[in-house]
């Protein structure tokens, strides 16, 4: 089936890339023209391991396109996704919903024949319904329906995310629409994942949901390695024997510097903003909201008291800036807050990472970037361990030691045993292990 695919962005590029892998044909447009001509030769906007190769072949397979404008792809298209940006809106923290609305106005313009809308991006409740309004207020004669259909993508796992998903959400209030959704999805049918059709506003509630949920168990596990410290137990160990429990899973019961991303801190925020509205205040998440703000800050709090409680004209070596391992994503990411306390706390900043210090540049002045984790290390009073890419987990310890100025190490993600740190000469912090 032909698919048009609005916005080319994370969400955008990969759901149109796997759509196309499974045998449709999709367009995906995006109004940056620099965006769309970069992705015909084959350079992607953002970093996810196997998108690259994945473009590039449904591109040769003559599956998947690349454009500016969305008049022919939508008059074509049997689905037209929404999948643009709805980033937190200055002043209240509401999802800023400009995009969408104006990418509903343009496929108002283009339609032709009965079209399936599908809202791909993170909405409000009540955005479908919105969507479909501007619809046929512009197109009376359109006959469409509006689909609630969001991503559970993690950005470093989101091909593996979109082609193996744990469930498929679909919120829909025409029955017509189902066909068409069920088409879109047939080809998961072999790996039997499971689609569950709800209505369009309970759909939209989902997704906030989720990762509210998932954002409180990061802050949780934050804050019972807090008290791991002060009573001399061990977070890991905490979150192995809760996490074995069913009921409770092992996922996201990781300590550390706290979330970040494109996902959880707007999420829980819109979240937030929404339930208070509707008068229905989401009392635990928004505790959870300003705890991770606040656990951000403390880490460099914890630097700083691992060096004797001052790094003034002393250089601190951080390895990882982006919020996560796999992606080049700065967006809220824990090392923008603990840079800019250390750096007015009077440490010169020197940081690597695998794939984020380009987008780092633009949110983060006055630091030096190295070439690897030893270019680093090199002079470095303390190293920090922000980012728990793969190769940090191996690191030469001989070499990083041998590298720095002081030996001193404070590892946020936990990364290494406490006994084999010692036993290397480094006086060595982690998360949540007294």
């Amino acid at each position: 089936m032909k698919i048009a695919m609005i916005g080319s962005g994370y969400v955008g590029l990969v759901s149109g890339a796997c759509l196309a892998d499974f045998g449709h044909v999709v367009t995906c447009i995006d109004k940056d023209a620099g965006k769309i001509a970069a992705l015909k030769d084959g350079i992607m906007p953002i970093f996810e391991p196997g998108l690259e190769q994945l473009v590039a072949k449904n591109v040769r397979d003559g599956h998947l396109f690349f454009a500016t404008d969305l008049t022919r792809a939508v008059q074509e298209a049997e689905a037209v996704f929404i999948a643009v940006g709805t980033p937190s809106r200055r002043g209240d923290g509401h999802a800023d919903l400009t995009y969408v609305f104006d990418a509903a106005r343009e496929i108002a313009d283009a339609l032709a024949g009965f079209t399936v809308i599908v809202t791909k991006s993170t909405v409000p409740v009540g955005t479908g319904d919105e969507v479909e309004r501007i619809i046929r207020e512009r197109r009376p004669d359109a006959d469409i329906t509006v689909v609630s259909n969001p991503e559970f993508l993690r950005e470093g796992a989101a091909i593996g995310d979109f082609k193996r998903p744990d469930r498929i959400v679909i919120g829909l209030e025409d029955e017509r629409a189902k066909a068409v959704m069920n088409e879109v999805y047939r080809p998961l049918y072999l790996n039997q994942s499971p689609i569950l059709f709800t209505g369009r506003r309970t759909s939209e509630l989902i997704k906030y949901a989720a990762n509210a949920f998932l954002a409180t168990k990061i802050t949780f596990i934050n804050e019972m390695a807090d008290l791991c410290e002060k009573v001399g137990a061990n977070v890991q160990e905490v979150a192995r024997g809760i996490g074995l429990d069913n009921r409770i899973g092992s996922k996201f019961l990781h300590a550390g510097p706290g979330y970040g991303g494109s996902c959880f801190p707007k999420d829980t925020l819109a979240l937030i903003r929404t339930a208070q509205e509707a008068g229905a205040p989401t009392r635990i998440v928004e505790t959870v909201a300003r705890v991770n703000d606040e656990r951000k800050r403390a880490m460099a709090d914890k630097v700083i008291a691992a060096a004797g409680g001052d790094v003034k004209g002393k250089r601190v070596a951080m390895l990882g800036l982006a919020f996560k391992p796999n992606t080049d994503d700065m967006r809220d990411a824990p090392s923008i807050e603990i840079v800019g306390k250390l750096q007015a706390a009077g440490a010169a900043i020197r940081a690597y990472d695998p794939e984020s210090m380009e987008q780092a540049r633009q949110v983060l002045a006055g630091i030096d970037y190295a070439e690897n984790a030893y270019d680093c290390a090199e002079g470095a009073d303390i190293l920090v361990i922000v980012t728990e890419w793969d190769q940090f987990r191996a690191l030469d310890l001989g070499r990083i030691r041998a590298a720095m100025k002081a030996p001193l190490i404070v590892d946020l993600r936990n990364i290494y045993r406490p006994d084999e740190m010692r036993a290397k000469g480094f006086d060595y912090v982690s998360v949540g292990r007294g």
